[in-house]
């Protein structure tokens, strides 16, 4: 395997290490915002996933990347504006898992934050912490 092969996959586990990080905060809050404080589901899944977004930028920005930029602010920015279209995509699914095709909330849940951590490494790896 060569070594920008070896380096991207490298990456994409790292990326998907901190995501789990992500994901525990984002369920934990989803959960705790849903279920206990009877938020609507949207407005507590959107919450969760903001929060695990920052949480992701921070440990992605240090660990997964190594970035230096000093431009902390534009790349954040980047990396906030792919966690919102990522947003709308998990809320998308989300709504077309349980309205539409009945499935559980937190089964749907799931399987949007799979396909948004696709989106969200690809974009990322490309965009954010190259450019």
């Amino acid at each position: 395997m060569s070594e920008g092969i070896s380096t991207f996959f490298f990456k994409l586990l790292k990326f998907g290490l901190v995501g789990f990080t992500g994901l525990i905060i984002d369920f934990s809050v989803t959960f705790i915002a849903k279920e206990r404080l009877r938020w609507n589901k949207y407005v507590a899944n959107s919450l969760g996933f903001m929060l695990a977004s920052i949480n992701n930028y921070t440990l992605n920005r240090l660990w997964t990347f190594h970035s230096t930029d000093p431009e902390i602010g534009w790349q954040f920015s980047k990396f906030l504006l792919i966690a919102l279209a990522g947003l709308l995509l998990n809320n998308l699914v989300v709504y077309l898992l349980t309205e539409k095709a009945k499935f559980n909330f937190y089964i749907s849940k799931f399987i949007a934050i799979v396909l948004v951590f696709i989106w969200n490494f690809l974009l990322n790896y490309l965009y954010t912490f190259t450019w």
